[in-house]
């Protein structure tokens, strides 16, 4: 059977599916079609209903659970840690419901999140989206005054002459008393039905675990996609959201995603959803 599998172009994400990709193991007859695309861009194609798998935000989760289930493996957590607010100066909550900032998508778990830390709606922030990878560009040319940094822009913000306002991950961290911030996980298609789901469950785990018990040759797969960041800072970023919570959410982990839903349906950015894990 034919799967089409998507997935962001981005480290984390590539050495998850390197045991896929590299046909390291057993796929049990299916044959994975890999398709790299910026979050945004899956979010937007999962609404569509257009791909078998795809990482999608947990934000965009919300408005896709009629179609989609999530996978029990291939979460990205920030755990202590997560997407930023950086600019050439720092700024309070109140300035931040002033400025303009640079944005990632709308369907992000970023978005999502910096939403309810200043407390407010959509319409209230000054926003633009740009495309993950430029949004310091965004910042430098004066487009916008903060941008909001997922993938491995975390790392090296400082570096491009930014400092950090407000770290989302921490914020949830201490907000709900520990608990990660889910940002993305892997969606399938219920469509395919219950012993198709639950055979490439199977097997995208593998792959995740895998790339775990070969770590080396796994970050070397994923430097690629690492917008020059060298071996060791691959690895540290790879650390960051491939981990014990990606082969399995756990109970933290599914706790987790339920509150971020809760709180963002509550705040009425999000409609009500029952998740379910295969």
């Amino acid at each position: 059977m034919h799967i089409s599998l998507a997935h962001s172009p981005d480290p984390d994400d590539a050495f998850m599916f390197y045991a896929l990709a590299q046909g390291k193991i057993d796929t049990r007859g299916y044959e994975f079609e890999h398709i790299l695309q910026d979050i945004q861009t899956l979010n937007e194609r999962a609404s569509r209903g257009e791909l078998d798998v795809t990482a999608v935000s947990i934000h965009a989760y919300a408005h896709l659970a009629k179609d989609y289930a999530l996978l029990r493996s291939g979460a990205s957590m920030g755990d202590g840690y997560g997407p930023l607010v950086v600019g050439k100066t720092i700024f309070t909550r109140d300035e931040l419901l002033r400025v303009r900032i640079a944005i990632p998508g709308k369907l992000t778990s970023a978005w999502l999140a910096l939403l309810l830390f200043l407390g407010c709606k959509p319409e209230e922030v000054n926003a633009i989206v740009v495309p993950f990878d430029q949004i310091f560009a965004a910042v430098s040319e004066g487009r916008a005054d903060a941008g909001l940094i997922i993938h491995e822009g975390q790392l090296t913000y400082a570096e491009e002459g930014f400092v950090a306002s407000v770290d989302l991950g921490k914020w949830w961290n201490e907000r709900t008393g520990g608990l990660p911030l889910p940002l993305g996980g892997n969606a399938i298609r219920r469509s395919l039905g219950p012993e198709a789901m639950a055979e490439i469950s199977d097997i995208l785990q593998a792959s995740i675990r895998y790339g775990l018990e070969h770590r080396k040759d796994g970050v070397h797969h994923a430097m690629p996609l690492g917008r020059g960041l060298d071996f060791e800072r691959t690895d540290r970023f790879v650390g960051m959201y491939v981990n014990d919570l990606t082969i399995d959410y756990g109970p933290r982990g599914r706790e987790g995603v339920k509150e971020f839903l809760r709180c963002g349906h509550a705040a009425g950015l999000v409609p009500p959803v029952e998740v379910e894990f295969i």
